[in-house]
């Protein structure tokens, strides 16, 4: 089953299950505006990929959560995910929240870890200021597509002067494809705050076999002095197609940094940007991909330069196997005013068949003219002579060919920050590798 929202009706049946559900009128209204530009505004446009020809329509239904007593009786796919010890985690199952639980210490210094849906009825005067904010609902259809039936979602806030020390996890798991599966997750770290923020989107191969949509949004507040560090590993299954759009908004001094993996088997579009407004603010952004069969990689970081002296790096790298393709787009732009702002990018595509398409795309768009910019970028197959020389150690080619593999991705895999889901992602990078 999809859902279509291209008429009156689906406004009035988007804010009556907003209704349902027991959300504010700010939250009904917004809804059913969206549901109305859905249906007639265009999907965004990346560069050099025709997304209108994806299968977009396998939007699903709502489905009512059914919450979990305990960990133990999620599927064995989720609690391989969970980083033991871990004290705060949030597990959406297709359409809503399972599972929550928050340490004590954090809630008694004000920090709220929730579900998205939980935080609009009980803390709406922090969520209405910012939801929509970043990313403006009319943006294009993928976003209103997200502001009308978003559902489950996270809310994270971190209080002024609070450090979280260990990390915040949620896992965001679908194994319904007809069930709307569209996480929004929102989080504001207020004026010198740190916190660590990692998740995981996962279907189930088996049990969402049929075709499905996955559009997500993600919203980072970062307030004077504050530190928010954003991990999200994707993998989701070959009749999937996953749309991400990630935004952070950097105010003085801030810094956001940004670690992704797109491991999917299906089509993608993966948009990162960090909006650097106040002086000083720092961007660092580290993605990953690894393609296979036939699918589509679109794969977007930027950076926008309002603040003096802000600072932005981007690093892509994907590895594209069988006939797979990836796109990739990175873009700095420093606007007039942010003098002494530094962007540097680099892009890195291995091709590891001579089907397999990648295509690096460094763009600096630079309106000020006291700045320091650069961008690197290269597209090629694995070096033969670095084969033979491992080789010629007593190593085997398809184990030299998977050293060098992991080496090139090695410098974003590091960085992940919670053990468990760097080994996580390690996993799927063998699965995806091996075939």
């Amino acid at each position: 089953m999809s859902t279509q929202l291209s008429t009156q009706a689906n406004r009035q049946s988007a804010e009556a299950l907003a209704r349902s559900k027991g959300e504010p009128d700010w939250l009904v209204e917004l809804r059913g505006e969206a549901a109305e530009l859905a249906g007639t505004i265009e999907w965004p446009k990346p560069e050099k990929v025709r997304i209108e020809r994806w299968n977009l329509t396998a939007i699903g239904n709502y489905e009512q959560p059914k919450e979990a007593g305990a960990v133990s009786e999620l599927p064995e796919v989720v609690r391989g995910l969970v980083a033991e010890g871990t004290e705060n985690l949030l597990i959406q199952r297709n359409s809503g929240a399972v599972w929550k639980q928050t340490s004590s210490e954090l809630a008694a210094k004000g920090v709220i870890f929730t579900d998205l849906e939980t935080a609009c009825r009980e803390h709406g005067d922090l969520v209405q200021p910012y939801l929509f904010q970043a990313i403006a609902k009319d943006e294009d259809k993928l976003t209103a597509l997200n502001a009308a039936l978003w559902n489950g979602g996270v809310f994270v806030y971190v209080p002024k002067n609070v450090e979280v020390e260990l990390p915040l996890q949620a896992i965001l798991y679908n194994d319904n494809p007809e069930a709307t599966f569209a996480p929004h997750i929102l989080i504001v770290a207020d004026s010198n705050s740190r916190v660590t923020y990692v998740d995981c989107a996962v279907s189930d191969p088996g049990a969402a076999a049929g075709p499905f949509v996955h559009p997500s949004i993600v919203e980072v507040f970062v307030k004077p002095g504050a530190l928010v560090r954003f991990g999200s590993i994707h993998s989701m299954g070959e009749t999937g197609v996953d749309m991400t759009i990630r935004r952070a908004v950097v105010e003085n001094d801030g810094r956001v940094e940004w670690i992704i993996g797109d491991l999917n088997d299906g089509n993608t579009l993966s948009d990162t940007k960090s909006v650097l407004k106040g002086q000083g603010s720092t961007s660092d952004t580290k993605v990953i991909s690894v393609g296979m069969n036939s699918q589509q990689n679109s794969l977007t970081t930027q950076a926008v330069h309002f603040g003096k002296s802000s600072d932005s790096n981007m690093v892509t790298r994907a590895v594209m196997k069988d006939s797979a393709s990836a796109i990739i787009n990175g873009i700095t732009k420093i606007e007039h005013g942010a003098t002494k702002a530094n962007g540097v990018q680099t892009e890195k595509v291995l091709m590891l068949s001579p089907k397999a398409r990648g295509d690096a795309n460094p763009i600096l768009l630079i309106d000020e003219d006291d700045v320091t910019a650069g961008h690197a970028a290269s597209v090629g197959q694995v070096n033969p002579e670095q084969v033979y020389y491992l080789m010629s150690r007593g190593i085997s080619k398809q184990d030299a060919e998977r050293l060098i593999i992991y080496g090139f991705l090695a410098p974003v895999v590091s960085e992940i920050p919670v053990e468990a889901v760097r080994g996580q992602l390690q996993r799927l990078l063998e699965r995806k590798l091996e075939g």
